[in-house]
């Protein structure tokens, strides 16, 4: 019994229609023709190393995946995967630490595109404090430490809103990217029971929120944040690609109030 190997054609084409975009509409988007396009998914023709990275590129297609297409069509990967404790990577590995420790006495931690805690500052050690030794266990899973029951789920005072913005953040990844390893993560994390206290989501004075905050307990005091996540522009480098920076900014004085007089 042998498994048939997709083709560059077929991976693409899945791709289009993943993106929703016509033959036509990528075309355009690629200086091509729909008829050359059609060629190239039906197998009637191979495209050029050039013309795949276009198109990957037109498509907005995971770098991961990119070197997926390039081997279909027969040609070297064009983007390597670095490990980060790697002596080249070292650069990016102190950039990432100051950038970190900067961000204290805030919250802030680097994550993979499983969301295995890659780097954190002491405020994100800070949230972890009392949780179980399994869940902080390398590799740390941000998802899975969020969630779980033993977790920082019941610190959540709005864990159901909460839990809602990450579940959906993890589904539009899994339509963007062909990542089982992810999907796994979220069949898991989204099985996890949850139970709201009475009053979750309350607060003792009305505060004007940009965005849907993090509402946490932490010995005693009830702190707010928002999130922000970057990501690094135009990697070649798979394992920079998937790489994202999560900063936890407070959502209101007292949470500021309450992290700076830790670090005092």
């Amino acid at each position: 019994m042998t498994t048939s190997t997709p083709t560059v054609g077929a991976l693409l084409r899945t791709w289009r229609e993943r993106r929703g975009i016509s033959q036509l509409e990528l075309a355009g988007r690629a200086d091509s023709s729909s008829r050359h396009i059609s060629f190239i998914e039906t197998g009637r023709s191979r495209p050029s190393e050039e013309m795949v990275l276009r198109l990957a590129d037109r498509l907005d297609i995971p770098v991961r995946e990119r070197n997926s297409l390039l081997l279909a069509a027969g040609y070297a990967p064009h983007y390597a995967q670095t490990a980060l404790d790697d002596p080249s990577m070292e650069t990016l590995r102190e950039g990432i630490e100051r950038l970190l420790t900067g961000y204290e006495p805030y919250p802030a931690l680097v994550v993979d595109a499983t969301y295995d805690v890659v780097a954190a500052n002491r405020g994100i050690v800070m949230l972890l404090d009392g949780l179980p030794e399994h869940l902080l266990t390398p590799p740390l899973n941000a998802m899975r430490i969020t969630l779980h029951p033993e977790g920082l789920a019941p610190r959540i005072r709005n864990l159901a809103q909460w839990r809602g913005h990450l579940l959906a953040q993890m589904e539009r990844q899994i339509a963007l990217a062909r990542s089982e390893p992810l999907r796994a993560l979220y069949e898991e994390v989204s099985s996890y029971p949850v139970a709201e206290r009475p009053g979750d989501g309350e607060r003792r004075e009305p505060v004007p929120y940009i965005a849907l905050p993090l509402v946490i307990e932490h010995d005693g005091h009830l702190l707010s944040f928002v999130s922000s996540i970057a990501t690094f522009n135009t990697p070649m480098d798979v394992t920079v690609a998937e790489l994202a920076i999560e900063t936890m900014l407070p959502a209101d004085p007292a949470t500021v109030k309450y992290l700076r007089s830790l670090g005092d």
